[in-house]
């Protein structure tokens, strides 16, 4: 009977806690998105000369790719096609700019890519997504960029990262021949 209560009260303490770990991580990210700091990138991406306005009756918004998505001028978060992502090879950094027409639809252009360098990895796949082990370091990877590129687990791939930055997340280059 004692160990039942022993049990139920770290069940309850650890319950407790990853509340209190899942409040923390809303904070936080409440608080880097103020900052323009996206959590998937330590690296502080600056928003300050990137502009919102109107034309004609479309909004236009520049914005920061972060690797899965956009930090708007307005201080809003878009979503990104994964598949433009993917297929225009978009890096942690770039400056795009996203045109909303009055009846909803959204054009993509890409206006000011950051300075690049190519790495070749391994692809894995961890905790469900995908990533590439390159030069020592672990990079995050759409899945949509792995279909369009049909890589496997196991390829040896070569990917696209900011030059000189630290990134979290990689864009796929090509899937490396075997030898």
């Amino acid at each position: 009977m004692e160990n039942k209560k022993t049990i139920e009260a770290i069940r309850d303490f650890i319950m407790t806690a990853e509340k209190s770990i899942k409040n923390a991580n809303k904070l936080l990210k409440t608080v880097l998105e103020q900052e323009w700091v996206s959590l998937s990138s330590p690296v502080k991406l600056d928003a300050s000369d990137m502009n919102s306005y109107m034309s004609e009756d479309s909004k236009i918004v520049e914005w920061l790719f972060t690797g899965d998505e956009m930090l708007g001028s307005d201080g809003n978060n878009y979503p990104v096609p994964a598949n433009y992502a993917s297929k225009s090879k978009l890096v942690q950094g770039d400056k795009l700019k996203l045109t909303i027409a009055a009846n909803g639809k959204m054009l993509y252009k890409q206006i000011a890519p950051i300075e690049r360098e190519t790495r070749a990895g391994l692809l894995i796949k961890e905790k469900e997504k995908f990533q590439v082990i390159a030069d020592g370091q672990t990079y995050d990877l759409l899945t949509a960029a792995v279909t369009h590129f049909k890589a496997e687990i196991g390829d040896n791939i070569s990917v696209i990262i900011p030059a000189g930055k630290a990134a979290t997340f990689a864009a796929i280059d090509m899937v490396l021949p075997t030898k």
